[in-house]
């Protein structure tokens, strides 16, 4: 986008969320991929560390197409590209609905979805950021809400229409859903006036900032509590089933867990834009880790419910101060740039855990060994927490700890 572009349109911040809700609502619907296990597993005969590494490339997908985005700021204008990702994903879905193997699913679900997702997500995300002026942390943690938020209503009725109907018609219909909410979201960022770029203006050019210690503790901090949230949501329904549980409890923890998760990252960004980000940070690694403790000691159906929750708020509250802390650490036009590079975490952390607990599931039929090493990373996650900057942006330009 041209400067003159960028500036000349009416600026409606509250559309630019809005567009980001339509799209980014049916995409959290991946966090409900565990109640796709099951008939997956039963009509093409997939193990369930195979259909993990599913879940674990859609992740790295989400990721290249985050990566991506930034480089397209310029390419077309906002209404285009969001136009572009939201297509992407009906025809990466649409692929996953037809496909009768292990590969078709990973190239539909995992790369072309997982890749349309990604670069949707932080295009949009970005152009909130830059028309957004005030409670950035609020703002931020209510943008990465909606992915479990989506999951919290894709869950029971995924679980309703593959009983009725079958996966394959359950994902048929998400795949027209995206292609609905996309266009709606097109349309959208034309109203906002959603830009993408920081108009040039006469001055001492600006270079990038440079990453430092702070992102890679910020990076560090995320990638622990994601690799035991991620397993968590990627698979809750079978662990709690594991633990004794029935289907439609297991269903129920699901959604809940979802919902849990998606307050906690509103709550985790709202606290940042008041409190220091590494107590926040470290206080929700304590929650998760007292939740893999409970589960620990006491395996039973009841305290599963209970310690997933925990586990999966401990994780959402980190992925909300680490939304609000990009916003803390870094000025608005490096926040598409900061956030996609801060997702490499994310995509290592589900690929990491997720994938290694359907492998230890098929070897001993049970999670609790998974649980033990979600502690241990809490407890890593506490320590590294501690060590994050705690100053305001103004203050922290001046003692040079902000990671530039």
């Amino acid at each position: 986008m041209s400067a003159s572009t960028a500036a000349g349109p009416r600026q409606r911040p509250w559309a630019a969320i809005v567009a980001a809700t339509a799209l980014n609502l049916p995409l959290g619907s991946v966090y409900a991929f565990s109640v796709f296990l099951r008939p997956i597993e039963q009509e093409l005969h997939i193990p369930r560390s195979a259909l993990s590494v599913v879940f674990g490339m859609a992740t790295v997908g989400f990721t290249i197409g985050s990566l991506l985005a930034p480089f397209c700021y310029r390419l077309a204008r906002p209404a285009i590209l969001t136009l572009f990702c939201a297509l992407a994903c009906t025809i990466g879905i649409a692929l996953a609905a037809m496909a009768h193997s292990l590969g078709m699913l990973l190239l539909g679900y995992g790369i072309v979805f997982g890749i349309g997702g990604g670069a949707g997500y932080i295009l949009l995300q970005q152009g909130v950021n830059l028309l957004v002026r005030g409670r950035k942390g609020l703002v931020n943690g209510y943008l990465i809400a909606l992915y479990p938020a989506g999951a919290v209503i894709s869950a029971p009725i995924f679980h309703w229409c593959n009983e009725n109907f079958g996966y394959r018609t359950t994902l048929a219909g998400l795949s027209v859903t995206l292609l609905l909410t996309g266009l709606f979201a097109a349309a959208m960022t034309i109203f906002a006036g959603t830009r993408l770029t920081v108009p040039r203006i006469a001055g001492p050019a600006v270079g990038k900032s440079r990453l430092g210690l702070t992102f890679l503790r910020l990076s560090t901090v995320f990638f622990l509590a994601a690799a035991a949230g991620l397993t968590v949501l990627s698979q809750a329904k079978e662990i709690v089933v594991a633990y004794g549980g029935n289907a439609a409890t297991a269903v129920a923890t699901t959604t809940a867990i979802a919902a849990a998760i998606a307050c906690a990252r509103v709550s985790g960004g709202f606290l940042v834009d008041r409190f220091p980000i590494p107590f926040v940070a470290a206080g929700a690694h304590t929650l998760a880790l007292a939740g893999a403790t409970i589960l620990t000691l006491w395996p039973r159906p009841e305290t599963a419910a209970i310690a997933l929750g925990m586990i999966g708020v401990g994780y959402g509250f980190v992925s909300g101060s680490t939304a609000g802390g990009i916003a803390v650490y870094w000025p608005p036009a490096e926040y598409g740039r900061i956030a996609s590079l801060t997702y490499i975490a994310w995509c290592a952390a589900a690929i990491s855990l997720p994938i290694l607990a359907g492998r230890l599931f098929d070897l001993t039929g049970g999670y609790a060994t998974t649980v033990l090493i979600a502690g241990a990373g809490n407890l890593a996650g506490i320590v590294i927490a501690l060590g994050l900057p705690r100053g305001r942006p103004a203050l922290q330009a001046q003692t040079g700890r902000a990671g530039a």
